[in-house]
């Protein structure tokens, strides 16, 4: 039976009219209480309620029950009264409306001789809420008032209908968590073994048990054919071929259809296909199978097999527990399996995996992602660039000068510092001068003496005396050009224009120097080199009168092209790794260049194809790896 569109809610009943019930009807009739309370099915509780409806409804004739899934129907008639009649064309006209406007129909009596010609009432039962089903009974015509009665009487008898759903889902509720915990269970057994064949064993023998099975067999499939790999309560197995090749056949019928497969079948859904089980059950005397294909996300991993006797087939409870052991144990077992795998095996499983997407159907994005990378690399396998080699680089001045201290004495001024730019003749620095000062007075003083004695003996005509006087002052004559050239040095000064690089003589005022100790360095400001440390593994692309590009640090927008003029044959090491330096020449030397100057130098080393540009340098190692490995 169908229900039409929901209609309004139900009616309200109206007032009972003044003929009563039989007394007491109810505790009449213990008996239809007693299968109303005991009853163990729907069929059996609609009966023993119906029963009971219709014995307190004076002059009831005929009646039924119809069920269904909520709201949607369709209803079916469960339960009937007398038991054994059916509802006749119009009390099932009545249910039917009933269920279309939802809610209590009363019918008035229709002029023919059928059994239930009388009224007929109908009333949508609901549970929740939500429409289950309908009841309608028929009875002898009375008045309206009557028929409210009877009409009442089963709006108060439906609600009999909330305690048989709420002990069916308490009953369901039960068996979910009996069907959980045996899950669970299953899981339990397959986590606690660390390799696969241990977890493969412990399920199907842990399934056996529990389920009563002669055998429960696990088969993994692997190109296309199941090998069964476990059989309860057998750890070797490898002589049984015949008994293998059935089940694996039996399997293999079960994930060509991707479907469970149960024989005899039970007529419950589509048909299935159960020729190797049928073939199984005759050979190995299982007469009753069951076979769950595992599934791994969209993949079939394998399939598990059960086998009980003929007398015990495999009802729909069973089966849903084992496919939901199946749904469980099947990721569990997968990936223990992949975890057992050698290193090698993984590898190839993993490229015929990734092999299979990209030839197979789907996966489009995969294989526009390969054709680009094709098109990439053959572009650049005959596509040419220009193969710079890199390396960090400083400034340096070509000519580097060295002034020192001219003579022992101590620091009197200070007037340049490094960094500063001075002038060919700039006075650097002075030093203490007031000794030389007084021994060029003293030298003066003597050579005034000398020309006196010089005078004397003249006059007095001692010509000998004279000669040695003059002599004498000669000698003096030199020592005072000595005094002289020796205060001219104590002035410092700059031999050409040029930048102070390094020599802070600031805060040494007064402090002692030696002759020969250092004092400044200067580089000319018109003239630099470039030293840029390149990797000992590209130093043999390097070769003198190469060109490049120099950026520096500080001037990041304006390269400076250089040629290589030397490769110093002498390495250093740094950050791990050996570097040779290579000087090189600037072509063009700008104003705003400084001694020090640090940046990254790329030397053009002709052109090379852009696949050994970006791949010779791992191509050299492993190069170097295989000699020092190989014999």
């Amino acid at each position: 039976m169908t229900r039409a569109n929901a209609g309004p809610s139900i009616a309200s009943s109206h007032e009972a009219d003044a003929r009563s019930r039989p007394a007491d009807v109810a505790f009449a009739d213990r008996d239809l209480w007693r299968q109303l309370a005991e009853a163990e099915s729907r069929e059996a509780f609609c009966r023993g309620w119906l029963a009971l409806q219709c014995a307190m409804i004076a002059d009831a004739r005929l009646g039924f029950v119809a069920l269904g899934p909520a709201e949607s129907g369709p209803f079916t008639p469960v339960a009937a009264w007398p038991a054994g009649r059916k509802p006749s064309e119009a009390l099932a006209a009545a249910a039917e409306r009933a269920l279309a406007e939802r809610r209590g129909v009363v019918v008035e009596p229709a002029a023919d001789d059928d059994i239930d010609a009388g009224a007929r009432v109908a009333y949508p039962i609901h549970v929740e809420g939500r429409l289950r089903g309908v009841v309608a009974i028929a009875v002898a015509a009375r008045a309206r008032a009557g028929l409210q009665e009877v009409l009442r009487q089963l709006q108060w008898g439906a609600a009999w209908f909330d305690a048989l759903l709420g002990r069916e889902r308490a009953d369901d509720d039960a068996r979910a968590r009996a069907r959980l915990k045996q899950v669970l269970d299953l899981v339990a057994t397959a986590l606690e073994r660390e390799d696969f064949q241990g977890a493969a064993m412990g399920v199907v023998t842990e399934l056996a048990t529990r389920l009563g099975c002669d055998r429960v067999s696990l088969g993994i499939q692997r190109r296309g054919r199941v090998r069964v790999v476990a059989l309860s309560h057998s750890a070797q197995f490898g002589e049984e071929m015949n008994l293998l090749r059935a089940i694996g056949q039996a399997m293999d019928e079960a994930i060509d259809q991707r479907t469970t497969v149960i024989f005899p079948e039970t007529g419950e859904g589509e048909p299935r296909i159960t020729r190797s089980h049928g073939a199984l059950a005759r050979a190995h005397g299982s007469g009753a199978s069951l076979t769950l294909p595992l599934f791994v996300g969209a993949r079939i991993f394998g399939a598990l097999t059960f086998e009980r006797p003929e007398d015990q087939p495999f009802d729909r409870a069973t089966v849903d527990l084992c496919e939901g052991v199946a749904a469980m144990v099947a990721p569990i077992l997968d990936a223990k399996r992949a975890a057992d795998r050698s290193p090698i095996r993984k590898l190839g499983d993993a490229l015929g995996r990734q092999l299979a997407r990209l030839l197979g159907p789907r996966h489009w994005g995969r294989k526009l992602f390969a054709l680009v990378a094709l098109g990439a690399i053959a572009f650049f396998s005959l596509a040419t660039g220009e193969f710079r080699v890199t390396g960090k680089a400083r400034l340096e001045g070509t000519l580097r000068r060295v002034i020192v201290a001219p003579f022992d004495g101590y620091i009197a001024t200070v007037r340049a510092r490094p960094g500063d730019q001075v002038r060919a003749g700039a006075v650097l620095s002075t030093l203490y001068d007031e000794d030389l000062k007084l021994e060029r007075l003293r030298l003066k003083g003597h050579r005034r003496q000398l020309e006196r004695q010089y005078n004397d003996a003249m006059a007095a005509r001692r010509l000998s005396e004279a000669n040695i006087v003059t002599a004498q002052i000669a000698q003096t004559d030199a020592q005072i050009e000595a005094a002289e050239a020796r205060l001219a040095r104590t002035r410092i000064t700059a031999p050409f224009d040029g930048l102070i690089v390094s020599g802070d003589l600031s805060q040494s005022l007064g402090a002692s120097v030696t002759r020969g100790q250092v004092l400044y360095e200067l580089t000319p400001l018109d003239g630099y080199r470039v030293v840029l440390r390149i990797d000992e593994g590209d130093i043999g692309a390097v070769e003198a009168g190469q060109g490049g590009n120099l950026l520096l640090t500080a001037l990041p927008d304006e390269p400076l092209p250089f040629a290589i003029t030397k490769i110093t044959p002498v390495s250093t090491a740094g950050d791990g790794r050996n570097f040779f330096d290579v000087e090189a020449r600037l072509a063009t030397v700008s104003e705003r260049l400084r001694p020090g100057m640090e940046g990254i130098g790329k030397i053009d080393a002709g052109e090379r194809k852009l696949i050994w540009i970006w791949t010779y340098k791992l191509v050299n190692r492993l190069r170097v790896w295989a000699w020092t490995w190989l014999p």
